[in-house]
């Protein structure tokens, strides 16, 4: 049995109560048996794996390995993993690096079968990463299996802030959120984007995404997020609007309307303006 999160509350109220509980809820579910027995195969396998065959052959490894960047729905697509895997990532052509979705790239570069003679899983600390990697994720399935929309705000603190302070031009940034599926849904969100938006010329989807940004923040750039503050800044814009979007939309007779009047009179950390223009 898998420890079930305590999601009393919804919305934003929701996001503070875990927060605050936060630690104390990771601890307890991390201790649930079927996540212990799938770490510790994990941890006593891996150092022995050396091919990507080898990985996918293995049901419960690979489980745990898919589990750590968020791509545990592809479990039964064996043999696309393993040539993702297999492909590397230093080749421009690899199928990795050609995928839409940028975390296939992290994942095949994160065990370098494709890279190196030796890959990464003979590393000595690596087990204990991917599964502290895979148990934060899975908590994440856990909440989101309550509520979809906290599972995103804790992807979005988590992730966000990884692309955040990476050291990289600002164009590479934005990439990696417009390739990330769960951050960008966040950030469309956030920002009142349609599903349409996805059909845009890519840099145009760019550009709306800096100017959102821009309007909303009073800057741009991805690395502002770096920021605690700009962080749950973001977080609590991407929630209030779930919630008023949940509720009938943004009209003023909306039943979503009161979220929508909260989130236009919230100051950005920082500055005086408010979040909306």
């Amino acid at each position: 049995m898998i420890f079930q999160p305590a999601l009393p509350l919804g919305g934003y109220a929701g996001w503070r109560f875990l927060n605050r509980t936060m630690e104390a809820q990771q601890a307890a579910f991390a201790r649930s048996p079927q996540v212990n027995r799938d770490l510790d195969h994990f941890r006593a396998r891996i150092g022995d794996i050396d091919s990507a065959e080898a990985l996918v052959s293995d049901r419960q490894l690979l489980r745990v390995a898919l589990g750590a960047f968020g791509l545990e729905a592809d479990i039964n697509n064996r043999f696309f993993i393993r040539k993702v895997l297999e492909d590397g990532t230093l080749d421009p052509r690899a199928l990795a690096n050609r995928l839409a979705d940028k975390r296939y790239l992290g994942f095949s570069r994160a065990f370098g079968f494709g890279d190196f003679p030796v890959p990464r899983s003979k590393l000595s600390d690596f087990g204990d990463r991917i599964a502290k990697a895979y148990s934060t994720r899975q908590f994440e399935v856990a909440v989101g299996a309550q509520d979809e929309n906290m599972r995103l705000a804790l992807t979005l603190r988590r992730e966000l802030g990884d692309v955040a302070a990476r050291e990289a031009g600002e164009r590479t940034r934005w990439f990696t959120v417009l390739g990330n599926p769960p951050l960008r849904k966040a950030f469309e969100t956030a920002f009142g984007l349609p599903p349409s938006f996805a059909l845009l010329d890519i840099d145009r989807q760019l550009s709306v995404m800096q100017t959102r940004t821009r309007a909303a923040f009073g800057d741009d750039t991805v690395a502002q997020f770096d920021s605690p503050e700009r962080m749950e800044a973001m977080v609590r814009r991407f929630l209030l609007r779930s919630d008023a979007a949940a509720s009938g939309g943004f009209g003023a007779k909306a039943p979503g309307s009161t979220a929508l009047q909260l989130l236009q009179a919230i100051p950005v950390a920082g500055r005086g303006l408010p979040f909306l223009r």
